[in-house]
Formats: structure tokens, C-alpha cells, sequence
């Protein structure tokens, strides 16, 4: 699998990936986490206007997406019910989804991030239990909770990769 930033002609793909995975978000129980609307179009035009926009290419087709941003994301500045394992420089995995057909997508984001970056954070709702299981899955501790900017909880993680 190949991990490249996102060209701006690819967006209706993207579109159509995060559409698919609010449809999962809602059939496994979790129908609140982006709602009818997230993540905005918006803004997923800035992540790739920013050069923060990544796909999962295999077989010459787009399976995944996500953001990943290093530096500071304020949304993690006040974190509750625990610590980050450190304050060191991060990179945050935001807004990740993938196609039906599509296994590994977080599994071989945080490779590629690992290889950019010591220590990666991701949060997700209480309710993603399938987004909750895979980052445990993949060695992330469990910090504690934050909340984003609507105003809504987020279990916060960490990892410390192995570069």
C-alpha cells in the first residue's frame, strides 16, 4: 500500500470515502461522531491545500484517507482523566476513513507517520468502538480525554513510535 499526500483533482474521491465512513460510524452504533456533515468539505480542502491530506493507494485506486499534521494541535493543549506520555514534538492522525473493501488503512498510516514523527496522537469518540480497538491494537496508550471543538469528549491516545 502507498501512502501519498492528496491531489486537489482527487476531492470527489475523498468525498465519497468519508461519506462511506460516516454510513459505517452510523451502523456500528456511532452516529454523532461526524453526523450528517463531517468532516466539511471545507476543511478537507484546506488539509489539502496545507499539503495535510494523505490517501492509501492500492492497485492504482484510492482505498483510504486521512490528515496528519505535525506540530501543536491546541485541541490537545488540556487533556483530562490522565497525562500525555510526553511533550515532546507530535504528529496527530485526524479524520481517517477508508473503502469497504479496504483493511490496514490505520495500520499503514501510522507506519508512515511513525517514520516522520517520534510520537503520534489520534483521538476518537467513545463511541468508534472499532476505531478504539484498532489503536489499541497498535500499541497506542490511552492518555486520557479531550474535547473538541464542538465542545464534545474525545478519548485521546499516544504512541511513541519505533524510528
Amino acid at each position: 500500500m502507498e501512502i501519498r499526500k492528496t491531489r486537489p483533482d482527487e476531492l470527489e474521491v475523498v468525498l465519497r470515502i468519508y461519506a462511506h465512513g460516516r454510513e459505517i460510524m452510523r451502523r456500528e452504533g456511532n452516529p454523532t461522531q461526524w453526523g450528517e456533515n463531517r468532516p466539511a468539505k471545507e476543511l478537507i480542502v484546506g488539509d489539502i491545500e496545507k499539503g495535510n491530506s494523505y490517501v492509501a493507494v492500492e492497485n492504482g485506486k484510492i482505498v483510504g484517507v486521512f490528515a496528519f499534521i505535525i506540530g501543536r494541535d491546541p485541541t490537545y493543549d488540556y487533556i483530562e482523566d490522565g497525562e500525555w506520555l510526553n511533550d515532546e514534538e507530535y504528529g496527530t492522525i485526524h479524520r481517517i476513513a477508508s473503502t469497504e473493501e479496504a483493511h490496514g488503512i490505520l495500520s499503514a498510516a501510522v507506519e508512515y507517520c511513525g517514520e516522520r514523527v517520534e510520537n503520534i496522537r489520534i483521538d476518537t469518540h467513545k463511541e468508534n468502538a472499532i476505531m478504539r480497538h484498532l489503536t489499541e491494537k497498535l500499541g497506542f496508550t490511552r492518555c486520557g480525554i479531550i474535547y473538541v471543538d464542538d465542545g464534545t469528549a474525545r478519548i485521546a491516545y499516544q504512541k511513541i513510535s519505533n524510528r
